[in-house]
């Protein structure tokens, strides 16, 4: 196997268990993040809190505790479910 190869198998792997985490999520109404904030934040969940996939509690808290570094867009679109309520802060 080459290196390229693994790396992309690794990046697969980590997707989908983002993307299990996030359907998951949407099943836990303390923890619904909005289709949006899926699209607009999941290169900043891997960028961030990748050690935290698939505990949606964790990568909710890692991604408040990493607000100032988030993408704008992500940032707007969490600032926003935080405010209405559709995200929960964890410990």
């Amino acid at each position: 196997m080459t290196t390229s190869f693994t790396s992309r198998v690794r990046q697969a792997g980590l997707l989908l268990a983002f993307a299990v985490s996030l359907a998951a999520l949407s099943a836990r109404a303390s923890f619904a993040f909005s289709a949006e904030a899926q699209q607009m934040c999941t290169g900043d969940a891997f960028r961030l809190c990748s050690a935290e996939i698939p505990n949606i509690p964790k990568i909710t808290a890692c991604m408040v505790k990493h607000r100032a570094e988030l993408s704008s867009g992500c940032r707007s679109v969490m600032d926003r479910d935080l405010k209405g309520g559709r995200l929960a802060e964890s410990e």
